[in-house]
């Protein structure tokens, strides 16, 4: 649950890592993990990485967002602790706003050169919503699933 958005769109925690689990089925490498479920919610980024430290001591972690949310990273709960003890990768996103000054050439950020992809899950949601053939734009399994579940159809 991010504290920073109406999550009243988005389905229950069960679905969303089954949806997770499918598209990772072609990956073996990569897993999902429950971890964010047993933590106090609303739950903070700062509070997932401390976690994560403690329970897994020898690895280090690194974080993955989008512009978009490195625009409102100042927002976030004890963001200055993030930046401190994590590296933090930022993929371009066509958004609003700019990027607060003190991101700018960050020595913990790096912008990851990729081409931009205008999709969101929002997109999704509303694309579905609207009855539009959104399947090309998702994995096969991933469809099937939001298809199969009626998921942002009504």
């Amino acid at each position: 649950h991010n504290p920073h958005k109406n999550n009243s769109t988005w389905l229950d925690n069960t679905h969303r890592l089954m949806m997770v689990d499918v598209a990772l089925e072609e990956y073996p490498k990569i897993k999902s993990s429950t971890i964010e479920f047993d933590l106090p919610q609303p739950n903070y980024t700062v509070h997932t990485l401390a976690f994560l430290e403690e329970k897994y001591p020898t690895q280090d972690f690194c974080l993955i967002m989008g512009e978009d949310n490195l625009k409102s990273f100042h927002k976030w709960k004890n963001y200055e602790v993030i930046l401190a003890r994590y590296e933090l990768f930022v993929y371009p996103r066509v958004s609003q706003g700019l990027t607060e000054n003190q991101f700018e050439n960050h020595p913990k950020i790096t912008k990851v050169s990729a081409p931009i992809m205008e999709l969101s899950s929002t997109f999704i949601r509303k694309a579905i919503k609207k009855g539009k053939n959104i399947r090309p734009l998702l994995p096969g399994n991933v469809w099937e699933y939001l298809d199969e579940m009626n998921f942002y159809k009504k």
